[in-house]
């Protein structure tokens, strides 16, 4: 059995290289999405450096929660290829130490990283997604073709008519409404259409800043702000127009409950929750797969096909993973058999693949 004195030099090894890689990947995620924000809002007038920076930041730790099991698998094919070729592998194996007792340190540290983003990134994350959310506004403001790629969209009916409303987020418990574009409709189709900054949900409407006012053939009109009725209540309308990815493991359970509540399906929210339950087993599978193309003596200039087959094995089981989700997002299938289907099938193939080699 190995020792705890061996456990925990691979588990620092482990926890050190991948502490390594997830600064190298967030540095260059970082320059990458603020070139990407640089290019995509130089023009606008209120456009600094600095607010750019600002909101690559802000932006950068939804980013690296997504990348999580890569940098898991990565880690772990850096590990054990590292361990191999330094022979420690060789001289564990030669002292009796089986497969499963030099991955167990190993895979401990993939399910303590996924812990640690679940209950430390994750909240990060929704805040500062959010907020970015909101920063993004200040410069943009009522921009036209903005607010026209939105794809949350809500409907109301009051004595005034329907409106359609549409959002790229709704913030504060469904208070407030980033980038909105109000579509008032009558018997004789759209009659207005206001494209606005932010909007409030007050008591019995909705406040408009920043509003550009089209109707019919005129000419764009600029207003301060502008008030549309609604009978809308927020909780609904939070649950209608948010992102379940800028919402927090901690705040998803009663965002599920409050959907429940209204009579709605909460599948996204469902997703979500369980997709963050089971990152940490996730991980902990992705380390199972690194050990099925790693575990093997590698001599100079095999580890490019090693890594190769790793990187391809990881894909699979994101492609799988992504189609899954969007059959649980749809409420084909239930969420939690969305969320743990890839994780037992990756979890499955490595034990398989470590019993056939270990026991025969």
């Amino acid at each position: 059995m190995i020792g705890p004195t061996l456990g925990r030099y691979f588990f620092r090894r482990y926890a050190a290289i991948t502490a390594w890689i997830f600064v190298g990947v967030a540095a260059l995620v970082y320059i990458v999405t603020f070139t990407e924000i640089t290019g995509r809002a130089g023009s606008l007038e209120g456009f600094t450096a600095t607010w750019a920076l600002g909101l690559a930041a802000l932006q950068l730790p939804i980013i690296m929660q997504q990348a999580v099991p890569f940098i898991g698998l990565v880690a772990a094919m850096a590990t054990l290829i590292s361990l191999n070729r330094k022979y420690e592998l060789v001289i564990a194996r030669a002292a009796g130490i089986s497969a499963w007792q030099f991955l167990t340190p190993i895979a401990f540290g993939a399910f303590v990283f996924g812990l640690l983003t679940v209950l430390i990134l994750n909240p990060i994350a929704a805040t500062a997604f959010s907020r970015a959310q909101t920063l993004e506004a200040t410069v943009r403001g009522a921009d036209a073709s903005a607010s026209a790629a939105n794809e949350r969209w809500i409907k109301q009916r009051t004595d005034e008519g329907e409106t359609v409303i549409g959002a790229e987020a709704a913030l504060a418990g469904g208070t407030e409404l980033v980038r909105p574009v109000f579509f008032i409709v009558h018997d004789d189709g759209i009659s207005e259409r206001l494209d606005a900054a932010s909007a409030f949900l007050r008591d019995g409407y909705w406040e408009l800043v920043d509003v550009v006012r089209r109707r019919g053939g005129n000419a764009p009109e600029k207003l301060e702000s502008a008030r549309v009725p609604t009978n809308l209540k927020p909780e609904f309308v939070g649950q209608e127009l948010t992102d379940p990815e800028a919402v927090s493991i901690f705040t998803l359970p009663r965002m599920i409950e409050t959907a429940h509540s209204f009579g709605l399906r909460a599948n996204s929210f469902a997703m979500q929750l369980q997709s963050l339950i089971t990152l940490p087993p996730l991980l902990v599978a992705m380390t199972l797969i690194a050990a099925t193309v790693s575990m093997r003596f590698t001599r100079m200039g095999q580890s490019a096909t090693v890594i190769l087959g790793g990187v391809i094995a990881g894909f699979l089981l994101y492609v799988v993973s992504v189609l899954v989700r969007a059959f649980g997002d749809a409420g084909f299938v239930p969420p939690s058999v969305a969320a743990w289907t890839p994780v037992m099938v990756a979890m499955f193939f490595g034990v398989t693949f470590l019993l056939f080699r270990e026991d025969g």
